[in-house]
């Protein structure tokens, strides 16, 4: 039977899921197998995967979850970071569960688009979502056989979140859990950062992505990587919500994903710009994909400090989701946009606790 449901956490829950993962640290990094491959999508790309799998599970939890990076920095920089609490993939590894993690394609160690090593403005955005979708098909296909299971979960965080979305839209049969963290889905008509009135926005034709301007990919350097994130965590001490260690290791595993990033001053990634056009248009109300399509069971988690998403996208999607087997919508109070990297009493626990939750039903 299909349920339905929305839940701000009270701050019982919050400090009971808190609590729980402060009790159970995260295990010896040797307990786990890591298996870095690439798969062929339809169109001729390389994509890069990592898998990864607890050592001493005879037999792995289903379904498999494949997690999707957002629009600036790759899978194992997002996902999977060398340090405590910085490896959301292991977390969900520990538990029991086989996880992947994906470079969509001119991100990471997966295909760099010709135009990549152009000047920006000489070509179009790059890598736009329904481009990404193949990627994610190839993943699926390969996660599939590796496991021999029909279906897998997505995880899509901001604008993976768009891609995973649309994904399971288009091949709803392969998707059994959809997990989209701080994902905007066209809910409203407003946006500050994104939508009319931004530089997204061609000045010369209100209501257009500013191709010209914006062009093909962007850079990215170290400081800029954290900035809102920066700015988004309520405390003058940003070590009191978000371990240093993390922090710094999410800066140098982004800027190592680009083998170009040292030969720019100050040393920098570059991430395609399709993902930017895709978000403006949803920044102004717009829907990519349909929801009504979408038959998994799926979990809207959106961060209330977020500054990508709005409540109006998750409450337009799960008003969308007519077909899904359920729809459940969590708020983390106060969390922001990086929550699945902060730390665990700001957050992290919540997020972790409530996916392994949802996976297990």
């Amino acid at each position: 039977m299909k349920s339905r449901t929305a839940f701000p956490l009270g701050r019982a829950l919050w400090l009971f899921w808190s609590l729980l993962f402060l009790l159970c640290p995260p295990m010896n990094a040797g307990q786990f197998s890591r298996t870095d491959f690439h798969v062929l999508t339809s169109d001729g790309f390389q994509i890069a995967v990592r898998e990864i799998k607890l050592l001493t599970n005879e037999g792995a939890k289903t379904p498999s979850i494949i997690l999707v990076h957002g629009a600036r920095v790759p899978g194992i920089a997002s996902f999977d970071l060398t340090v405590p609490g910085g490896s959301l993939a292991e977390d969900l590894a520990k538990a029991g569960f086989a996880t992947y993690l994906m470079d969509a394609r001119g991100y990471g160690s997966s295909t760099r688009l010709k135009a990549m090593d152009l000047p920006p403005e000489e070509t179009r955005p790059l890598s736009r979502a329904y481009e990404v979708v193949r990627d994610i098909a190839a993943v699926v296909r390969e996660v599939q056989h590796r496991n021999s299971t029909n279906q897998v979960a997505l995880f899509g965080w901001a604008t993976g979140a768009l891609w995973c979305g649309m994904y399971t839209s288009q091949y709803p049969e392969t998707v059994s859990h959809l997990i989209l963290l701080n994902g905007l889905y066209g809910g409203s008509t407003e946006h500050p950062m994104l939508g009319h009135g931004s530089s997204s926005e061609d000045p010369q034709h209100p209501g257009r992505f500013n191709e010209k301007a914006i062009g093909a990919y962007s850079t990215a350097d170290a400081d800029s990587l954290i900035a809102r994130w920066d700015v988004s965590i309520p405390e003058p001490d940003k070590s009191l919500w978000r371990d240093p260690a993390v922090a710094q290791a999410y800066q140098e595993a982004a800027l190592a994903s680009d083998p170009t990033s040292a030969s720019r001053h100050p040393a920098s990634l570059r991430a395609p710009n399709g993902a930017l056009e895709d978000s403006f248009y949803q920044a102004i109300g717009r829907q990519l994909y349909d929801g009504s399509s979408i038959l998994a069971s799926v979990l809207i988690v959106r961060s209330e400090n977020d500054f990508w998403s709005r409540p109006q996208d998750s409450e337009t999607l799960a008003g969308h989701l007519n077909s899904a087997k359920q729809v459940s919508i969590l708020t983390l109070p106060h969390a922001t946009h990086f929550v699945h990297l902060d730390r665990a009493e700001r957050g992290r626990a919540t997020l972790i606790n409530s996916i392994l939750a949802f996976l297990g039903k």
